[in-house]
This record gives C-alpha cells, sequence and structure tokens, in this order.
C-alpha cells in the first residue's frame, strides 16, 4: 500500500522539525530580469544583493536572508515568509500543505544531507530550479500585474494606474513594471542573468534533477530559446526542462515548442487555467479558451511530453465554471493518460480582493458543496494528490474568511473587487455582469471606493514588502548569537556561523 502525503508528512518532515520544508534549501525560483528569488512560488520575492552575488554566483539561492529562514525551519519556528501553507496546515494538523507536495518529490537522502546544511548556513546547490528571463507575456490575467506581464506594463503605461484601490496588494496596479526589468527586454549586461550562466556551465547542469522556465511567457523570451539551443547542441544533459506556458502564444511559437520537445529524453509541460469559456477568457485577458484547449491537445498529441501539469490559481472567479473546466481535463486524461492535465489547485492570496473569501458567505458555501458533489462523482478518476487539493480548497473557501494579511478588512477588499472589476471592464472591452450572472446582484450592490485619484505611478518594488521581515529577522539571529564572518567555503563571502565555530574560522590551526 503506497504512503499517505499524511504519513509522509509525519514520518520524514516531523521528525526533522515541524516546520521543516525541503523546498527552501533544495528548490529556488530567480527572476534574473529583476535579481530578485524565493523558494517556490508561495513567498515573496527578495532581493538578491549584488555584494552576495559578486561574491558567488551560488547567491543567486543563498542569501544570508535565506540561509537564515532555512535556520528557522529546522528550529520549528513557523517563518513569516512562508504564510501559505501554515495557514492551511493551521486549520487542521492533518491537513497537507504544499511544503509536502515541495518535499516528497526530493530524496530522502538529500533531505537528510540538507538538514546540517540548514543548520551551518552552508550553500546548496538545488535539485529544482526555476527561473525566469523576463516578464514578456502576451496575456495581462486579472490577478497578475505589469512586474509579471509586459502586456499588463503596457496597460498601465497607456491608460494609467488603477483608481481607488485601498486593500493590501492593490499597489500593484499602481506601477508599471519597470522596477522588474531594469536591464531591458533583451537583459543586457545583466550580471543575475550571467550568474545563471556561471552557475549552469560550473555545476547545475550535472546537478539538477530539474530545470523549470517560466515567464511571462517563457517562448517569447530570446534567452529560452538560447536555452532550447544549448540543449539540442547537449543532447547527453541528463536534467528534465520543465517549461511553463500558457500556450496562448502564436501558432509558429507553439510549433517551435512542440518541435523542440523532441530534442528531450524527459519534458514537461506547464500551463494555466482554472475556469471554463467565457469566465476564463474573462479572468486571463488574452485567452482563447477554445484555442488554449486545442493548442493543449495538440502538445499533447504532436509533441513529446512526458508529463503535463495544469497550474490553477484558485480565485473569486473561478468557482463558478470550475466543475466544467475539470471536466475537460480529465477528459484529456481519458484521451492521453492519468499523467496528463494533472491539476494542482493554488489558493490565490494577492491581491485579497480577488480571494474567495472576499465572496459571501451564502455564495462561498454554495459552491463548496457544488465541488464537493463533483468530487464525489469523479473522485476515482483522480490521483491522490489531485484528490487532497480539491478537499483543501473545499476546506479553504468553506472555513477561511479573512486575507492572508489580516490587513484588509471585508468591506475594503469587496469595495476594491467592485471598483477594480468595473474599471477592467472599461480598460479590456468585458463586461462582469453578462460573463457572471450568478455574481450579478451582489456585485452589483457593492459600493465603489471614492478617493482621490492617483496622478504619478509608484515604483512597484514588490520586494518592498518584506524587507522589514528581512531586517528583523536577521537582527533577531545577530542579538541570539549569531554573527557574520568570512566564509570558508565562498571566500570573499560572508555566513552566519554559530559562535562556537568562529575561533575554528578565525584561526583553524589555534588550540586554545
Amino acid at each position: 500500500m503506497n504512503e499517505s502525503n499524511s504519513d509522509y508528512k509525519k514520518r520524514v518532515l516531523d521528525a526533522i522539525s515541524p516546520t521543516y520544508c525541503a523546498a527552501k534549501g533544495l528548490n529556488g525560483t530567480v527572476w534574473l530580469g529583476s535579481g530578485t528569488s524565493t523558494a517556490c512560488h508561495h513567498p515573496p520575492a527578495s532581493k538578491i544583493p549584488l555584494t552576495e552575488l559578486k561574491a558567488s554566483y551560488k547567491a543567486l539561492l543563498n542569501t544570508e536572508y535565506r540561509k537564515t529562514v532555512r535556520k528557522e525551519m529546522i528550529d520549528g519556528i513557523q517563518t513569516k515568509e512562508c504564510d501559505y501553507c501554515w495557514r492551511v496546515e493551521n486549520l487542521g494538523k492533518d491537513l497537507v500543505s504544499d511544503r509536502v507536495y515541495k518535499s516528497i518529490i526530493h530524496s530522502e537522502e538529500d533531505i537528510q544531507k540538507s538538514i546540517e546544511q540548514y543548520k551551518n548556513f552552508e550553500d546548496i546547490a538545488p535539485k529544482t530550479l526555476e527561473i525566469s528571463f523576463d516578464n514578456l507575456c502576451n496575456f495581462a490575467c486579472s490577478y497578475c500585474n505589469a512586474s509579471f506581464s509586459s502586456t499588463w506594463a503596457h496597460d498601465i503605461k497607456v491608460n494609467g494606474a488603477y483608481q481607488n484601490l485601498v486593500s493590501d496588494g492593490a499597489g500593484a496596479y499602481h506601477q508599471d513594471g519597470s522596477w522588474a526589468m531594469p536591464y531591458g527586454i533583451k537583459n543586457k549586461d545583466n550580471p543575475y542573468t550571467e550568474a545563471f550562466w556561471q552557475w549552469w556551465n560550473n555545476e547545475l547542469q550535472h546537478s539538477l534533477v530539474e530545470l523549470r522556465v517560466t515567464g511571462g511567457e517563457g517562448t517569447m523570451s530570446p534567452d529560452f530559446w538560447k536555452l532550447i539551443d544549448w540543449w539540442e547542441q547537449n543532447p547527453d544533459c541528463k536534467v528534465r526542462l520543465a517549461v511553463n506556458s500558457n500556450l496562448g502564444a502564436k501558432k509558429e511559437l507553439i510549433e517551435r515548442l512542440c518541435n523542440a520537445t523532441h530534442s528531450f529524453e524527459d519534458f514537461h509541460l506547464y500551463t494555466s487555467c482554472e475556469a471554463w469559456g467565457e469566465q476564463a477568457e474573462y479572468i486571463r485577458d488574452g485567452l482563447n479558451y477554445d484555442e488554449w484547449l486545442n493548442n493543449f491537445d495538440y502538445m499533447l498529441r504532436e509533441g513529446n511530453c512526458k508529463n503535463t501539469h495544469v497550474m490553477m490559481t484558485i480565485n473569486a472567479l473561478c468557482l463558478g465554471s470550475i466543475t466544467d473546466f475539470m471536466d475537460d481535463m480529465l477528459d484529456l486524461k481519458r484521451t492521453y493518460g492519468d499523467h496528463h492535465a494533472c491539476m494542482s489547485f493554488n489558493i490565490l492570496r494577492f491581491p485579497s480582493f480577488m480571494s474567495v473569501n472576499t465572496l459571501p458567505e451564502d455564495i462561498r458555501l454554495k459552491q463548496a458543496l457544488w465541488i464537493e458533489r463533483w468530487l464525489s462523482a469523479n473522485k476515482y478518476r483522480l490521483a491522490q494528490h489531485e484528490v487532497e487539493g480539491i478537499e483543501r480548497m473545499i476546506t479553504y473557501i468553506r472555513e477561511v474568511d479573512e486575507g492572508h494579511s489580516n490587513v484588509s478588512s471585508l468591506e475594503s477588499r469587496q469595495r476594491d473587487f467592485r471598483t477594480f472589476f468595473a474599471e477592467y471592464d472599461q480598460r479590456r472591452g468585458k463586461n462582469f455582469v453578462e460573463t457572471f450572472p450568478a455574481l450579478k446582484d451582489w456585485y452589483l450592490s457593492l459600493p465603489m471606493t471614492e478617493l482621490k485619484p492617483i496622478k504619478e505611478l509608484i515604483n512597484g518594488d514588490n520586494t518592498k514588502a518584506m524587507e522589514f521581515v528581512h531586517k528583523e529577522l536577521l537582527n533577531k539571529a545577530k542579538e541570539e548569537g549569531w554573527i557574520l564572518s568570512p566564509s570558508k567555503a565562498n571566500p570573499g563571502s560572508q555566513e552566519y556561523v554559530e559562535p562556537q565555530t568562529v575561533r575554528d574560522i578565525i584561526n583553524p590551526d589555534s588550540n586554545e
């Protein structure tokens, strides 16, 4: 009998620490265009200091801040940047959060090795790495923003900032994304891109299990095709390549991607959607649902994709048609096998006014019941992780009625919901009321915020919000006896070391 994810959590992770997560050391996401990184797609991005990068290209994922967070996880602390998982786990002791899914993919040997690396603030070479070369993207999804989509950036530059938004996350719509691409769309002289290629050439092409390329839309990036060209010239590379694509790019790019898959023994495709038909097209501006579904089918039929995955972002607008969408995914599974159209259920947190907990309780409970009935009828056709993801989603829809930050009130989030989508309709030529008739009465009952118009764009750097957390954690580490000292592993850089080892680093030959 296969071990359940809950039993794995108890046997492997909890034996290390109730807050240990392998992703914090063995996984990483790096936005090379902006020089920011995170351990997975849930925590906010943080800056990679150029001073640390100059000392070692491994600082792409091994900043002093990240090493300190790893130590917290070993010490059983629910570190602040990982609120996504703690929110889920704190709903019930038997609930499985994403830290389990992001740990179980790694070997237990690598996990055991990471324990001492976490404790000793060592540089860690990831086993799975996700990179974004730039923010070039042909979509402008409602819950995305200019930092991650050049099409969103164009909207803001042409039409200005969205007005009268006051809840947390609203600042994302007051900026044009210029902070995210300081080196331009060609990434010329970008030290972060150069650091990636250094690490790739020296180590990662041999040590990584998986390299995953995201965006923007990865297929629109010149650096992405540079990577594909490298791979075609180095066919013996054993690293698994995974690509995130919205499958809505120009036909020639989709065909080129499909053809490229035949150069790999182990190619994985990730795409995104969570609603059906015109509701999906409303949420993901730029999407043509039928075209997306046809392109997905084309990649499955003509490509060499070992597995395909669908990343679903669970938001306030997808619940009404989510079961219709999942029916389409089941059809793909039936045609191409259970290892295709594998669904993951990711709860949207920011902007908080688009979260499912912005909806009124009666609508949430009704939708949760409908999804629960669908699950009961289709459970036998789903993988264990999909069943657990849907069960977790149902619990979240029913029980969580506050935003993740606990900063914005329900009233402010609902006001922003109405205000944002009224302006979104005007800018994008859409109609909320016609697209979501089940939400019509509630939507029209909401007041819109009336504040002084925003005339100037803000900087928009989304790492600013977490700076106080970083400083607080590093200061705490120093107060508890951890000090900065020259690194033995990386001469010229610094790392935190335990007080009892300082003597050995200063004078390793001393017997005193």
